[in-house]
């Protein structure tokens, strides 16, 4: 691109980016150790961590079961295309990466609608030269134009892992279950659905403040039952992989969680609660640890 056009596009980038208020995708990148957030963002986090201090384990463990859900249906499945709607920044390994470790043809459309996540898509657009990748800058809310865009990329004749994590809890019913279906019937058999979803099932209390924590920002920020999780699937004729809609800890776990970078625990001691998030290990989560469900689906 010609370096006028270049930074035109930074330019209405810049105009599209809210600094004064907290972003979902930036906050879950807080949470992941990420950098490519604001104070605001950071702020949220913050009050997220104060009152359920190993909340962090809720988006480090949803981030590890996409990397399972992915490597699964990669290896097992066969499946060798995927949306992913929702994608958020690209803070760690992300869906085409996993994908094509595994397999190089695999091709990976991205998803969005965060003018941050927008000015990082040359990351996610980074596809090994046997596969393909794509950004499209929507809306979930759109799914007709998300669909048409995505037909650039993915063949529909082919099976096509919709990949939905932690996306559908910042969406409320009304828009939320209408959106999937529409999805999800432009899936061909032996297509799949990944989602993972927060719920209020496993640790109301920590878990509500945190809601309230969010909903004081202007999040909206729905948690649903498993039943309700599983109505994703069961009300667009899709079947239940095993084991199910189980927490995302549970989710065929492999042992492999990412260690975090040893640093001297004296320069960890300097370190705020924020900062110290990309330092900790996620291996030694408990039940009493995780708010939100993992599961997989395949259309018939």
């Amino acid at each position: 691109m010609p370096g006028d056009a270049l930074g035109q596009e930074r330019a209405e980038l810049g105009r599209r980016i809210d600094t004064t208020k907290a972003h979902p995708a930036r906050v879950y990148d807080v949470l992941l150790g990420g950098k490519d957030n604001y104070p605001v963002d950071r702020a949220a986090a913050a009050a997220a961590l104060a009152v359920n201090p190993r909340g962090y384990l809720d988006v480090r463990h949803n981030r590890d079961f996409l990397r399972r859900a992915i490597t699964t249906l990669t290896r097992e499945a066969g499946i060798r295309q995927f949306l992913d709607i929702g994608t958020g920044l690209p803070t760690q390994e992300n869906v085409h990466q996993i994908a094509q470790r595994i397999t190089p043809d695999s091709r990976v459309v991205y998803v969005d609608n965060d003018p941050v996540v927008l000015d990082h898509a040359r990351v996610l657009l980074a596809s090994g030269p046997e596969g393909r990748t794509d950004y499209i800058d929507a809306d979930f809310k759109q799914p007709a134009r998300i669909l048409e865009e995505a037909a650039k990329t993915l063949d529909f004749e082919q099976p096509i892992a919709l990949v939905l994590v932690a996306v559908l809890h910042f969406i409320e019913d009304e828009e939320a279950r209408p959106v999937v279906r529409e999805l999800v019937e432009a899936l061909p058999s032996g297509s799949r659905l990944v989602l993972s979803h927060l719920t209020e099932d496993l640790h109301a209390e920590s878990i509500r403040v945190v809601q309230r924590t969010f909903t004081e920002r202007g999040f909206t920020f729905v948690l649903r039952s498993k039943a309700e999780v599983e109505q994703f699937f069961t009300e667009n004729g899709l079947e239940l992989d095993e084991p199910g809609v189980v927490p995302a800890h549970r989710w065929r776990p492999d042992g492999a969680a990412p260690l975090p970078e040893q640093v001297d625990p004296a320069y960890l001691a300097t370190l705020d609660d924020i900062e110290k998030v990309r330092y900790l290990d996620i291996n030694d989560v408990t039940d009493a640890d995780i708010n939100v469900y993992g599961v997989t689906g395949v259309k018939p």
